[in-house]
């Protein structure tokens, strides 16, 4: 497996919600890849954030590739609302209580979306392994996940190496992804791990020049 090229996904759980239109639109012209939507019900993460009809929405108003990540409980009963809204890539949680995350994922590519899981911190890598065949995403947390612009855990390092070294060994085609505490020093550790996605949500909209944050990730 070849490293790809650097995608840059701004997490909207720092832009203004109040104005979150023209925020997608700011980092869609600094040259986002991806807008990464985080998705809370206040159970799986002590959080609450935003549901499918905001997501279709917001999906009117930007081609970036919406990037859907599902931080729930029960995830199968929201998938189809997920989809109709627009998303491009959604992302479940391993451990969420999903009644079987295998049809849930067959599912969500049956229906034309690449999906993705996550695991937080203290979950092994070794778990993805059953699913690799059902996947287009990994996404490994660097944070427990819940809350923007929390410190990067490097614990979590040798998880995407780990990730890294699975997907070659199985020849598949899965992009890895890193969310949490994501800057331009971090940045650099993750992809020299193996990590080819950077969810980036403080650092890119608490940026003076936010296309400046944004190419600082893509070196």
């Amino acid at each position: 497996m070849k490293k790809k090229d650097i995608l840059v996904a701004p997490s909207i759980l720092s832009a203004d919600f109040a104005n979150l239109e023209r925020d997608i639109k700011k980092i869609e012209h600094a040259g986002a890849d991806w807008v990464h939507v985080d998705v809370m019900d206040g159970k799986f993460v002590p959080n609450l954030t935003i549901g499918a009809p905001v997501v279709k929405s917001l999906r009117k108003v930007s081609k970036l590739v919406y990037d859907v990540h599902l931080m729930i409980h029960n995830p199968e009963d929201f998938i189809d609302a997920f989809i109709k809204a627009g998303s491009d890539i959604i992302t479940l949680h391993y451990e969420s209580d999903c009644k079987n995350l295998n049809d849930t994922l067959e599912y969500i590519k049956k229906a034309g979306i690449k999906a993705g899981l996550s695991i937080k911190p203290k979950t092994p890598v070794s778990v993805i392994a059953e699913y690799l065949d059902l996947i287009d995403l990994i996404l490994i947390m660097t944070v427990e996940p819940g809350f923007g612009g929390q410190k990067f855990m490097t614990s979590c390092v040798p998880k995407i190496t780990e990730s890294f070294e699975l997907i070659k060994q199985h020849n598949k085609n899965i992009d890895i992804e890193v969310d949490g505490g994501i800057n331009t020093e971090t940045a650099k550790i993750v992809v020299n791990a193996g990590a080819n996605v950077l969810v980036a949500g403080s650092y890119v909209y608490n940026a003076t020049n936010i296309k400046e944050a944004i190419d600082s990730l893509k070196f």
